[in-house]
């Protein structure tokens, strides 16, 4: 059985009609997956985690906008990037059990920028109706 790490964000993508969201959601899930297997067997690689977790942040802010992530969507994309560093922290220390959990605060933070943005209408999606 495979781990999912980012389900609150993929439901969220999914919900809100943003496919490249969900694409890179997924790109960043598997990373994340590999990543964690290896910090469990007691191995260093990261992955590209990084690299695809920057990609989903971009796409997130291209899908709610960058206006609203810098202005009112400022508070998700500090708590994103707090949640990251977490994620990073945890993968230099080789704490499996941090990096789970530092993913559950990163799913979580970006899940709740999807549909704050969604609620309020700023996402791309709005514009479609």
């Amino acid at each position: 059985m495979r781990a999912t790490f980012l389900p609150l964000t993929t439901d969220a993508a999914t919900r809100t009609g943003a496919d490249i969201v969900l694409r890179r959601a997924a790109e960043a899930d598997e990373a994340a997956n590999a990543c964690w297997t290896s910090l469990l067997a007691g191995c260093t690689g990261t992955w590209n985690l990084d690299s695809r977790l920057r990609r989903l942040s971009e796409a997130t802010s291209a899908h709610v906008g960058t206006k609203w992530w810098f202005d009112a969507g400022a508070t998700h994309r500090r708590r994103v990037a707090r949640a990251q560093g977490s994620i990073e922290d945890a993968i230099t220390e080789g704490d499996g059990q941090e990096f789970a959990q530092a993913f559950m605060g990163y799913d979580h933070a970006m899940a709740s920028a999807l549909v704050c943005a969604g609620e309020r209408g700023h996402g791309k999606h709005r514009t479609r109706l």
